[in-house]
């Protein structure tokens, strides 16, 4: 089906620009201030932004095995409905993604199932090396290496296997780096002392940024020790920043750094109000780490935005602290989230688009996606950016059916979504006619 949207404000590369955008089998085929050609539906897009698709690199959707929290069928709907065109997903679910067989069973579940375009990492353990080295690197987005325990056991903490994963692999490794023995020494102090009254206000003296900082800088010595692509994920102190390098353009960088949305949103004041909600690893910071975030993103020391979307059932926070699981639901409202920033004057739209859509393709090399290009895949949402609204349950495309932002007003509507040249989102509904597609990675 082709598609012409009339009347936009397109986002895209660095500025705004009026004109029609004609979508032929599943591409950007024209994009022309006025375009005459026949379409099989038309949107008018007047008075509304054009934005490409986001690409969140981290998410939880938690299929296989943890279906009774969500599925990737679920998320990927919850994804479109907040402009999320396509997705990155962990491999910590049940059985973990740690072989070339349980991997490619997560593509064939998307395949069949998911309103989003996908691609899933391959699991790094203490003892798979061989199978992660088969790893495809044009149809797979990366290694994941759990250099600090979080949600699931694929901790991997054996230091001649960080040598050998960080000298050998081809592709570029994405960590999430916390040091273990910290954390535990710290969790064994507090418990001791508080034992039961421990809660969520814990959790950042607990996942502490001297656990971060450890982890961090080892993940980067490593990287520069072997030349290795290291992508590290939800950096959440101001102290790490100083091991991110602003004077490389992002496609010659080999060590990347990302930014999630609730530890720019969020800081540990919260915790007394929102207690387990947000608990996640690593933990939300002070507003000191908080206040250095932005600017760390603004002048490229972090070069990308994501969610570390992880959502679990409302039974299963609502435990004691202790019991509760790390992780919060959040790929819904990422853009609106972002947009507090820019109708705060802090953020431009362009920059967003950057950080969210242009950012994450070039880092990926991800392939004719994340721009607004003739030739490109479709991939794109329309915005009214000014639109109010308030988070309710009605609204949460969530299976788990909460989140930590119900009851706030936000500003900034999805009015439509395209995926792969098909409009997944419009007025509200999903429309589920075609799946995305599995990405592709390149050099370009």
């Amino acid at each position: 089906m082709s598609l012409l949207i009339r009347n936009a404000q397109l986002v895209n590369r660095g500025r705004i620009q009026s004109a029609d955008i004609l979508i032929q089998n599943g591409r950007i085929a024209k994009i022309a201030p006025t375009i005459s050609d026949r379409a099989d539906r038309e949107l008018d897009a007047q008075g509304h932004y054009v934005l490409p698709g986001i690409i969140d690199d981290q998410v939880h959707f938690r299929e296989p095995g943890l279906t009774h929290k969500a599925t990737i069928g679920s998320e990927s709907r919850a994804a479109v409905a907040g402009g999320v065109t396509s997705f990155m997903e962990m491999p910590n679910v049940n059985p973990p993604s740690v072989t070339q067989e349980l991997l490619e069973e997560k593509y064939q579940i998307a395949a069949r199932t998911s309103l989003a375009n996908y691609s899933f990492f391959m699991g790094a353990t203490n003892d798979n090396l061989a199978e992660v080295l088969k790893t495809n690197a044009q149809r797979v987005c990366g290694i994941k290496v759990f250099m600090g325990s979080s949600t699931g056991n694929m901790l991997v903490d054996n230091r001649a296997t960080l040598e050998r994963l960080f000298a050998e692999s081809p592709m570029l490794i994405a960590t999430h780096c916390e040091d273990e023995a910290t954390v535990r020494a710290n969790l064994a102090r507090y418990t001791e002392e508080y034992g039961d009254q421990l809660t969520a206000e814990f959790h950042p003296l607990i996942r502490n940024v001297e656990a971060c900082w450890r982890s961090s800088s080892m993940a980067v010595e490593l990287a520069k020790k072997h030349g290795t692509r290291l992508h590290i994920l939800h950096i959440s102190t101001k102290d790490e920043l100083a091991l991110f390098d602003n004077s490389i353009p992002l496609k010659d960088k080999k060590i990347t750094a990302e930014v999630c949305v609730h530890h720019l949103h969020f800081s540990a004041d919260d915790y007394a109000l929102l207690g387990n909600q947000i608990k996640c690893n690593p933990a939300i910071k002070s507003r000191e780490h908080r206040a250095a975030l932005l600017p760390a993103l603004l002048d490229n020391r972090l070069d990308i935005i994501a969610t570390d979307h992880a959502p679990h059932t409302w039974a299963e926070k609502s435990q004691p602290y202790l019991q509760a699981p790390s992780g919060l639901p959040l790929v819904q409202h990422s853009l609106n989230l972002m947009l507090e920033f820019y109708h705060a004057g802090q953020i431009t739209l362009e920059r967003m688009v950057e950080k969210m859509c242009h950012a994450p393709a070039i880092l990926f090399r991800i392939q004719e996606r994340g721009f607004l290009d003739e030739g490109c895949w479709a991939d794109l949402s329309i915005v009214d950016v000014d639109h109010t609204w308030t988070v309710q349950p009605d609204h949460i495309l969530y299976q788990c059916g909460w989140s930590p932002l119900t009851g706030k007003t936000v500003r900034g509507k999805v009015l439509s979504t395209v995926v792969s040249g098909h409009l997944a989102w419009h007025e509200g509904k999903l429309l589920e006619g075609k799946m995305g597609e599995r990405l592709a990675f390149g050099e370009g």
